[in-house]
C-alpha cells in the first residue's frame, strides 16, 4: 500500500514535468503556426533592394576601355612611398557619404541626389549622366555599400555589430551571427528599432515562433536597424537576485528535496 502511495505522486509530478516541458518548446521553437499577430506586410515575389539613407557610406568605381576619360570618374588617393619624399597617386575605392539631404558630391557632375534609391537605379542614373563622356562604349558602374551592417543586443550568445557584404541581411540572419538566441530570450517579442530617411523612428516588434515571421515589415533589415531581444520572466526574476541569493536558494531546493526524499523512505 505504501509503495502505491509512494508511486501516484511520482507519476503525478512526472506528468506536470511534460507537460511542462511541451510547453516550454512552444515558446523556444522558430516559425510554428501561431495565433499571434507580427507586424507583417503583403507578400511579393520581388527580391528585397535597400534603398539609400543619409549617413550611408559608397564606394563607387567606373570601368571602361577610354583609361582618360575613366580617370576624371575614379579620383586617385595620394600614397606616401615610407622613407622617401615621393608621392604616388594609385587607383583606390574613394568612399561617397550621403548627406543630410540625399546627396552625393560626384566628380565632374557634383551633387547627385541618391536618397531612396537602390544602387540599381542609381548606376543608372551615373551611366546617363557619363553617356556623352565616352565614344567607344557605356561604362561599367560598381556601386557598393561599405557600412551595411546591424547590431543585436540583448538575449544573444554574441551581441554585437555585423556586417554584410552582399546588402542583404535578415533577421534569423542576424541572430545567427549573433549565436542564437539564448535559452532566456524572448522568442514572441523581438524588437527592431529602425531609423526611416526623414529622421524618424520606429520599433517593430517579431513573433520568431510564428511561421509569418518571414512576411513582416523587419523580416529583411535595413542598415544601421538595431535587433534587441528581450529576457523572459525567468531571467528578469534571477536578475533581482545576487549570485549570494541564488546559492542560497539552490541549496535550500537540494535540502528540501533531500528531506522529502529521507522522510518517503522512512515511511516505508
Amino acid at each position: 500500500m505504501s509503495t502505491k502511495k509512494t508511486i501516484l505522486p511520482a507519476f503525478v509530478l512526472l506528468v506536470l514535468i511534460l507537460f511542462s516541458s511541451c510547453a516550454g518548446v512552444k515558446e523556444i521553437a522558430y516559425l510554428q503556426k501561431l495565433s499571434a499577430k507580427t507586424d507583417s506586410i503583403k507578400h511579393n515575389s520581388t527580391l528585397f533592394e535597400a534603398r539609400l539613407k543619409p549617413k550611408d557610406m559608397l564606394s563607387i568605381t567606373v570601368a571602361s576601355s577610354e583609361p582618360l576619360t575613366t580617370r576624371m570618374f575614379n579620383l586617385l588617393v595620394p600614397i606616401v612611398l615610407p622613407n622617401t619624399e615621393s608621392v604616388l597617386s594609385q587607383p583606390a575605392i574613394l568612399t561617397y557619404l550621403v548627406d543630410v539631404d540625399g546627396n552625393i558630391d560626384f566628380p565632374v557632375f557634383g551633387k547627385i541626389k541618391v536618397g531612396g534609391l537602390t544602387l540599381k537605379e542609381v548606376e543608372s542614373i551615373l551611366q546617363k549622366k557619363m553617356e556623352s563622356s565616352f565614344s567607344k562604349e557605356r561604362p561599367i558602374i560598381s556601386i557598393r555599400f561599405t557600412n551595411y551592417s546591424v547590431n543585436v543586443l540583448g538575449e544573444v550568445n554574441r551581441p554585437g555589430k555585423f556586417i554584410s557584404t552582399n546588402e542583404r541581411m535578415t533577421i534569423l540572419d542576424a541572430i545567427s551571427n549573433a549565436g542564437d538566441l539564448t535559452i532566456y530570450g524572448r522568442r514572441d517579442n523581438v524588437k527592431v528599432l529602425r531609423e526611416y530617411a526623414d529622421g524618424s523612428k520606429k520599433t517593430i516588434s517579431v513573433n520568431l515562433n510564428d511561421e509569418n515571421v518571414i512576411y513582416s515589415a523587419a523580416y529583411y533589415l535595413e542598415q544601421n536597424d538595431v535587433v534587441y531581444v528581450e529576457p523572459n520572466i525567468s531571467r528578469a526574476r534571477g536578475a533581482s537576485f545576487g549570485a549570494a541569493e541564488s546559492f542560497g536558494i539552490s541549496v535550500l531546493s537540494i535540502g528540501i528535496s533531500l528531506v522529502s526524499l529521507l522522510f518517503t523512505v522512512l515511511k516505508k
